[in-house]
């Protein structure tokens, strides 16, 4: 008999061996009711869409695979209700916002933002008979607020509803800064984009340098003067917050003299607050705060949405290189290829507005600038509308996306009660709805390493001090609390000067 070898996979020209794609992870990826992280997402707060996008006529939004429609009412309340009538179906994108509330336009139903049934319209002499069907109607709504130019929307049971956690009281936000709202959506799947936030690695690779040379990308970290960027960084990662979180920090020796720390922190299920974009690294800095604040919001399985804030302003951006008129509807300053809309065009129209007339050319062109200098858009989407995990290859720079989707395994699964929605609930409500977060630039003192060898262990050494630093002014009040980390900070510079 033929003796059957075994095959190996991993051999040239092996693509046959590789042709079956096995299914995604449906745990973690899928959002739809019913779902494991489709209801543990339902029990956080989330940003749906922007208030500018609330105009003269309601906004149609899919969010966690549900129909709704989202307007701002006469007396300026914001309604976030289930897109269709609870009378006969008809969609409320075509209703008729009211003083209060809204009125559907088939037959007159009228419902208030918490979707509370106002009236049913009734031939005369019969109003009795409506307002007695009125009170036993409510459409479906869900409790929403504005923060700061954005819509906040909780989808979960109203009896579980935990506070808004305003992280840090103002978001960390300087009276001297602002934050400035933007949404772009993202033709994939939400995790693999929320993946990308925690995956650090791909500065370089990515950002920094074009496959084409003369095809760089607009306000590159290069472009911005970041130069820091272009050192490939030393990861670590760290479980904070009771595994609530993570914060991972990526060190990168700027010259003999200064070592940039940069921690940013990555919260389930899907928040990511970032540190300083453009930092240059020519100068000491302590606990510089939160530059860009990021929710990665599923529209569906295969769609969702980059929403947020950027901080705009000098204590945030001393450099002065952010650009507030490419922060918003379809569009970000830091990076060209955020969003699939590539300059101009996709700072031409806004939301309610129609793109122009397509232009094959013009496409096409984008798309061949795409594959000359790809961004983050191109890359997350081009794992497949859902990425298969089974198919990846981990290294040991992708731990933190690794670190991640365990964290989030954990809190669907019950094996770490403290990222429940219930322990996340008590959390909040402790702090008042107020936690800290762990993000923040950081430039320190410190000479280079003798040995590439004492270098390594120098900047790990830094990060997890620094990080230490932090965690021991968790539960110092906002007033203390900068001041205790910058100290730390400069007690560390010392050490090493010592």
């Amino acid at each position: 008999m033929n003796e059957i070898k075994p095959v190996n996979k991993n051999a040239p020209n092996s693509g046959y061996h590789k042709n079956t794609i096995p299914p995604h992870d449906p745990t973690l990826t899928e959002v739809l009711p019913g779902t494991p992280t489709g209801e543990y997402m339902r029990r956080f707060w989330h940003p749906i869409c922007m208030v500018e996008e609330l105009t003269d006529v309601p906004r149609y939004l899919v969010i966690l695979g549900e129909e709704l429609v989202a307007f701002k009412d006469g007396s300026g309340a914001v309604g976030v209700l289930h897109a269709h009538c609870i009378h006969r179906g008809a969609s409320l994108e075509y209703g008729m916002i009211q003083e209060h509330g809204i009125m559907c336009s088939y037959h007159g139903f009228k419902f208030d933002v918490d979707g509370t049934c106002l009236e049913v319209p009734m031939p005369t002499g019969e109003e009795e008979e409506g307002c007695r069907m009125a009170a036993n109607l409510c459409q479906g709504a869900y409790k929403a607020i504005e923060k700061h130019g954005l819509v906040f929307a909780y989808m979960g049971p109203p009896e579980e509803e935990p506070p808004f956690p305003e992280w840090e009281g103002d978001f960390t936000c300087h009276p001297d800064d602002k934050l400035v709202p933007f949404s772009n959506v993202q033709t994939c799947n939400w995790l693999q984009v929320q993946d990308n936030a925690a995956d650090q690695f791909h500065h370089t690779p990515l950002h920094t340098t074009a496959l084409i040379p003369g095809h760089e990308q607009g306000t590159t970290f290069g472009e911005a003067g970041a130069n820091a960027y272009l050192v490939r960084p030393d990861l670590q990662f760290f479980p904070v917050h009771g595994g609530k979180s993570m914060a991972w920090t990526s060190s990168r020796r700027v010259d003999d003299d200064y070592l940039f720390i940069r921690i940013n922190h990555q919260i389930l299920p899907n928040v990511s607050f970032h540190s300083y974009l453009f930092e240059d690294g020519k100068k000491a800095k302590h606990f510089s705060r939160v530059h860009m604040y990021r929710w990665t919001v599923p529209i569906d399985n295969t769609t969702s949405k980059m929403i947020g804030w950027r901080g705009i302003g000098p204590h945030i951006d001393p450099r002065d290189v952010g650009n507030e008129d490419l922060i918003g509807y379809e569009k970000i300053d830091f990076l060209e290829g955020q969003c699939g809309m590539r300059r101009p065009e996709r700072a031409t129209f806004g939301p309610g507005e129609l793109p122009p007339v397509p232009d094959h050319h013009r496409y096409r062109n984008a798309y061949v600038d795409a594959q000359h200098a790809p961004g983050d858009y191109e890359i997350t989407a081009s794992q497949r509308s859902i990425a298969v995990h089974a198919l990846e290859s981990p290294m040991k720079f992708d731990g933190g996306v690794y670190l991640s989707r365990k964290q989030l395994r954990d809190a669907l699964s019950g094996d770490n009660e403290d990222a429940s929605p219930e322990a996340w609930k008590k959390w909040l409500e402790e702090v008042d709805g107020k936690p800290n977060t762990y993000c923040s630039g950081n430039v320190l003192a410190i000479p280079k390493g003798a040995s590439p060898e004492e270098e390594v262990e120098r900047r790990r050494d830094v990060a997890k001090r620094c990080i230490a630093a932090i965690t021991e002014s968790d539960n110092l009040p906002k007033s203390e609390r900068d001041a205790f980390v910058k100290q730390k900070m400069a007690e560390i510079e010392q050490n090493y000067a010592n």
